[in-house]
């Protein structure tokens, strides 16, 4: 083992400082002890561009620097790349941790955008300035993206570090913490379906699209929580909910505040129990399954049953079937457009504040962990609400502006009669 502490070598080359150390990495699952590692230290300031040896700044940054080398020193183990760290202990840490679908967000995002940048650094070199400009190389290169994936992103960055922090692979801070997110494009606006349109979609779609998205609509689960759900899971009052799917994969709901049951109301409990009778009156087993017996999944039910129903001709004819019509598609405008499953979950939030529902109450009912996340992503103001508010208003003032407005009207006309 070796005992002596490095002091490292720096010289200059151009306009950068180079510091020139032995380390011992891991390769092949071995310690390996590499000599003459070489790697930038720090730019060369503007009033040391006349100097050959470091000034004290650098000779500080090269103590700070070969500090990390040497503390080490006595756990080659812990020094790996990013992409090791990532693979051999971030991975199976967020797998026992969160639901499938958010683990495979989290690999997309760490495979195809961050790996690339990152991965090969080692874990306990990674700076703070090293960081932000990761993030904003990502932001240039990708002038498309929205400012919540680059949250997104370095979020994923705080996590691993985090964990890095925790399991003593590297010393903290954690070195995204003081980074700053780069000017992005505003995501789009969410939609939330109003009662109108959910009714006229239940009004076109067949069975069994219109269980599953009345179900939606006056429940607020979400589409993985629809097929997951078993007889077992209604007991004609409430809906409980305690599993999700994923891609055929069955889980825990996304959150611990997510397993509860929802109140069913009279209409959809009508829409339930015509489902059960035409299922064969199961008293167990998969709610919406296919022909094998499996849970149905909502994209292929999307695809089969309710775009074709939305998507028609004015004509009536489906939009696949329109190519030997003698005139061109065009949307029939009296069927409602798709927005997505999620719409419903806001629409419910929606119009359950319309009718005056208070906010905690609304948050219970979609089961979200924190009612600032129903008060800021689910809750939309229509525009029949904001004119209806603005007439409120309008009534409210309009007596006392009328006095005020009186009282000017004499003072212009006796200022006039004077002059």
């Amino acid at each position: 083992m070796r005992t002596r502490e490095q002091a490292g070598y720096v010289w200059r080359v151009g306009e950068w400082w180079w510091i020139r150390y032995a380390d011992t990495r891991i390769i092949d699952g071995k310690a390996v002890r590499l000599p003459g590692v070489s790697q930038k230290l720090a730019p060369v300031a503007a009033e040391h561009r006349r100097m050959k040896r470091p000034p004290e700044t650098v000779k500080l940054e090269q103590q700070r620097f070969m500090d990390r080398i040497n503390s080490s020193r006595h756990t080659p183990e812990r020094s790996l790349t990013l992409e090791s760290f990532v693979l051999q202990v971030w991975y199976p840490s967020i797998e026992k941790r969160h639901a499938a679908s958010t683990v495979h967000a989290y690999k997309f995002y760490w495979k195809h955008i961050l790996a690339p940048r990152c991965g090969s650094r080692l874990l306990r070199d990674v700076s703070t300035p090293e960081v932000q400009r990761i993030i904003e190389d990502i932001a240039r290169q990708n002038a498309e993206m929205k400012k919540a994936t680059l949250h997104r992103l370095k979020s994923i960055l705080s996590a691993i570090f985090k964990l890095a922090i925790q399991q003593d692979y590297r010393p903290g801070p954690n070195p995204v913490r003081e980074t700053s997110l780069p000017r992005a494009q505003e995501a789009a606006e969410t939609v939330a379906y109003d009662l109108d349109t959910e009714l006229a979609m239940l009004a076109f779609v067949p069975e069994p699209s219109r269980t599953a998205l009345a179900v939606a609509a006056f429940a607020g689960l979400r589409r993985g929580e629809i097929e997951g759900l078993e007889w077992e899971s209604y007991d004609g009052e409430n809906l409980n909910v305690v599993r999700a799917m994923w891609q055929g994969i069955a889980g825990e709901p996304k959150s611990r505040k997510s397993k509860a049951a929802v109140p069913v109301i009279a209409p959809l409990k009508k829409f339930l129990d015509q489902h059960r009778i035409a299922s064969g009156n199961p008293v167990a087993g998969i709610m919406f399954k296919t022909r094998n017996n499996t849970p149905l999944s909502m994209n292929n039910l999307l695809n089969d049953q309710i775009r074709p129903a939305l998507d028609r001709c004015s004509c009536g004819l489906e939009k696949g079937d329109h190519a030997g019509a003698d005139h061109d598609y065009q949307r029939d405008p009296k069927r409602p457009e798709w927005h997505g499953f999620h719409a419903f979950r806001r629409g419910l939030a929606t119009n359950l504040h319309a009718l005056g529902v208070d906010d905690l109450t609304i948050q219970r009912i979609l089961r979200h962990s924190d009612v600032s996340v129903t008060q800021r992503c689910y809750i939309k103001t229509q525009d029949s609400q904001k004119i209806e508010a603005m007439q409120k208003l309008e009534s409210l003032v309009d007596d006392r502006t009328r006095v005020i407005c009186n009282e000017s009207a004499k003072d212009s006309e006796q200022a006039s009669w004077v002059n």
